[in-house]
């Protein structure tokens, strides 16, 4: 007798798998946002809202550099993964399924744009660049030194395969 999959067994099978596939990428990117010599730079308090924000302007570059048409299936599903994540720390702060759904709505259009203004980065003057960090940024201070702390992320990136992401942790 041959057992059927059913489409829940598939989800069930893709959300556990998932939970350790892409446990790497994800841990990288919250580790570029506890970065503490970001937060001594830029003289401010370490905060959720605030590491949500770099966390998705970090996440923002990391797809910038690795949207490739052999990258699709594997982007879209750490995509999925890193949102979920967020969703569930968004949950553990003890926020209610209505305020989730509109804070994550919020997140996801912000995301958005961060992909959207730096899509062409590498093509961008430096005052452009300081103009799209200070827009999504803008109550940060010292974004010159954003600026270039995000200018030496994206080069980092650019030097490194999606491979050696998915199968490590680094350090900021």
């Amino acid at each position: 007798m041959q057992f059927e999959t059913t489409k829940s067994s598939k989800i069930i099978y893709n959300i556990l798998y998932m939970k350790d596939k892409y446990i790497h990428i994800y841990n990288n990117l919250i580790n570029y946002t506890r970065n503490k010599d970001l937060y001594k730079n830029l003289n401010r308090e370490d905060s959720f809202s605030d590491r949500l924000t770099l966390f998705l302007l970090h996440f923002s570059f990391f797809l910038k550099n690795f949207k490739k048409d052999e990258n699709k299936k594997i982007l879209q599903e750490i995509y999925d993964y890193n949102f979920r994540q967020l969703e569930l720390s968004i949950r553990e702060i003890g926020y209610g399924d209505q305020s989730i759904n509109k804070k994550m709505k919020i997140y996801i259009n912000l995301f958005h744009s961060m992909v959207s203004e730096i899509h062409f980065w590498d093509k961008l003057s430096k005052s452009e660049k300081l103009k799209k960090i200070s827009f999504f940024l803008g109550n940060f201070h010292n974004n010159d030194e954003l600026l270039d702390y995000f200018n030496d992320f994206n080069s980092n990136l650019s030097k490194k395969t999606l491979n050696s992401y998915l199968k490590s942790v680094s350090n900021p």
